[in-house]
């Protein structure tokens, strides 16, 4: 379900992603993170909807296929948003002050406000 209300700051970085193609999200998540991206839809087990590896100064986006479009789209822009604001891993923010469930809300906070306009038209 989505949340009650977006939060500003979730709004005003997500407002520069929505609505955009694979490949502009790929060049725009290039520019932000230094690194070379690739999205990638592909089976994966019914739990996971998405799940981004990193090797070198390489980066796959990975969202789970068999996911109706706009939880595709809202498992891309989570897992795009833990590679432009989450840049030390998991590791490292479950070992600060900050809670790993902080670190996933995060993600899903600028995910639901990149699909916003999705949502409420209903697609």
């Amino acid at each position: 379900m989505p949340p009650e209300k977006i939060p500003d700051w979730a709004d005003k970085e997500a407002a520069m992603w929505r609505g955009l193609g694979n490949f502009d999200l790929e060049v725009r998540a290039e520019e932000r993170s230094g690194l070379v991206v690739e999205i990638r839809q592909t089976p994966l087990p019914e739990s996971v909807w998405g799940m981004h590896i990193a090797r070198g100064k390489r980066v796959r986006l990975c969202v789970n296929s068999s996911l109706p479009r706009v939880w595709r789209r809202f498992a891309l822009f989570h897992e795009l948003y833990h590679l432009i604001a989450h840049t030390e891993g998991e590791y490292f923010w479950s070992q600060t002050f900050n809670p790993i469930s902080r670190f996933e809300s995060e993600a899903d906070m600028f995910a639901w406000a990149a699909i916003w306009p999705e949502w409420t038209e209903g697609e």
